[in-house]
């Protein structure tokens, strides 16, 4: 027989095969000698009460031999003789699954990358932890694999009704990802890890037929009528296209001053921006798992906090347990910080973005002086722009960021020390209410407070308050009509993914890639 069942166990137990099959045999009333073998279909952790619990769903093979459920058969074509072909601009998660769904359908992708291959672009983060020095084209946001690449690869996401998460998820283990992910609830791969798994995919683009060219910047959409014929890159280059799936990132500003500037429809749209914040991993380990060590059956904590304080949304945004603290900037003058860990998530720090929600009526209000009303695309943009330009010069150059103990940050107290942590360029003590807008930082003191309130020990000087954390999702939409998924006024482009607003992670991105590759295969 083939029963589903869920069952919960000790950290310990859980680890135990031997336990796990008898907790099975105990649960449906047979000896465990007639279980054949079983397949973990969803495994959580329950760490509400004061003992921790992991939950696993099961399917059970008992009487009958196991059988695990076959994997599956991703079929892509050779595709050099196709008569049909697409540009994908931007190799991040949106662009690289577009690519491998035009494979499975037999079209030709030819991908333009602004940045570097995963291998040479470590060199370059290398040199902006260690020496401050950044390449604009070449950092955690832009080259092969997109942002998600070398800061952390989390795989959750709430976008079930976007595609088929399952079928990323096996992509990903198709390409070397650990079969883990498919029934964790909360799936991370790594940055360690990530590289490895991209390189793969390009790999299989190659040879199925399809192009990979780095260092190609898009610098102009030459459009006849009111389809786009060719792009030209910063390089000179020129590219045909039959169709173009623009999946160009969350932070290609150029991209969006190139699309106001020729006049094709773009849309503002509210993020959310604040600080990263650092705690000891034994601090939250402690607080979440209600014990003074972890159990080493256990990973390290984590945690998902939200509010409302000031009639703001504060919230925890990619939090990252056994992390550090990254270097996201894009340009010479701005501060951005982001968090990654890597698959094992062993170091001493644990770190999550806490942003605020902004609206047209705060950002208008912040940018009074440049003049920017509440009506333009770009408002958003400029809006966080500023901010990041302030963090730059509170950190005192070289990528140094601006930071604060947490309770000193809540009372506005200078700290005339800061803890260890995990950023590598280094940390300034600052007074970050001068930094962040007023509303952003009032909102995230009181939310630091209450949050305090509902995880004891949370509000402490032993935590660092950094800004800026600015890059949560795309502050601008490019519009596409909802059933073909082109631009309303470009027939033949296909906005795509976090950068063009219909995306927030690695996932939902890889689904929207999907669906407008899907939707490309679909035309007569």
């Amino acid at each position: 027989m083939q029963k589903t069942l869920t069952i919960r166990l000790s950290p310990a137990d859980a680890a135990s095969e031997s336990q796990v099959i008898q907790k099975i045999a105990g649960h449906l009333h047979i000896r465990a000698t007639e279980i054949s073998g079983y397949q973990v279909i969803k495994k959580s952790i329950d760490a509400r009460g004061r003992q921790v619990m992991i939950q696993l769903s099961l399917k059970v093979f008992a009487g009958e031999p196991y059988q695990p459920d076959p994997k599956p058969n991703f079929v892509f074509q050779d595709v050099r003789k196709s008569n049909r072909s697409a540009l994908i601009i931007g190799a991040g998660p949106a662009g690289l699954f577009a690519a491998l769904m035009l494979l499975e359908k037999g079209i030709k992708p030819i991908i333009l990358e602004r940045g570097k291959d995963v291998r040479a672009r470590r060199r370059d983060l290398a040199m902006l932890n260690k020496e401050g020095i950044l390449n604009p084209e070449s950092n955690y946001c832009f080259g092969e694999g997109g942002a998600g690449t070398y800061s952390d690869g989390k795989l959750y996401t709430r976008s079930t009704k976007r595609g088929d998460i399952q079928r990323i998820l096996q992509l990903f283990v198709h390409f070397g990802a650990s079969p883990n992910i498919l029934f964790e609830a909360h799936p991370h791969i790594g940055t360690n890890k990530l590289p490895q798994i991209i390189t793969a995919m390009r790999a299989l683009i190659e040879d199925c037929g399809g192009e990979c060219h780095f260092n190609q910047k898009l610098s102009e959409l030459i459009i006849s009528t009111d389809t786009i014929t060719s792009v030209r890159t910063r390089s000179g280059d020129i590219f045909k296209a039959d169709q173009v799936i623009l999946a160009t990132g969350h932070s290609a500003r150029d991209i969006f001053h190139m699309l106001s500037g020729s006049g094709i429809r773009i849309e503002a749209k509210p993020f959310a921006l604040g600080v990263r914040v650092e705690h000891p991993q034994s601090l939250i380990d402690n607080i979440q798992y209600h014990c003074p060590l972890r159990d080493p059956n256990l990973p390290p904590a984590s945690y998902s906090l939200v509010r409302q304080v000031d009639q703001h949304g504060v919230f925890s945004f990619c939090m990252c347990p056994g992390g550090i603290i990254a270097p996201a900037s894009t340009s010479q003058d701005e501060l951005v910080v982001n968090g990654w860990s890597p698959s094992k998530r062993n170091n001493p720090f644990a770190n999550s973005g806490m942003v605020v929600t902004v609206d047209e009526l705060q950002a208008s209000k912040f940018l009074k002086n440049e003049k920017i009303n509440a009506d333009n695309p770009l408002l958003f943009m400029y809006f966080q722009q500023k901010v990041e330009k302030m963090a730059f010069q509170a950190g005192g150059g070289l990528f140094r960021a601006p930071a604060q103990r947490l309770v000193d940050f809540a009372e506005k107290k200078f700290s005339s020390s800061l803890p260890d942590n995990s950023y590598l360029p280094g940390l300034n003590s600052a007074q970050l209410h001068e930094v962040l807008p007023g509303f952003i930082y009032s909102s995230l003191a009181g939310g630091f407070r209450v949050f305090g309130k509902q995880m004891k020990g949370y509000f402490s000087n032993e935590a660092i308050v950094v800004a800026t954390e600015s890059r949560t999702s795309s502050p601008v939409r490019i519009p596409r009509d909802p059933e073909t998924l082109q631009h309303p006024q470009i027939r033949n482009l296909y906005p795509c993914g976090e950068g063009a607003g219909y995306a927030g992670g690695i996932v939902s991105a890889a689904m929207d890639g999907e669906r407008v590759a899907l939707a490309i295969a679909n035309l007569a």
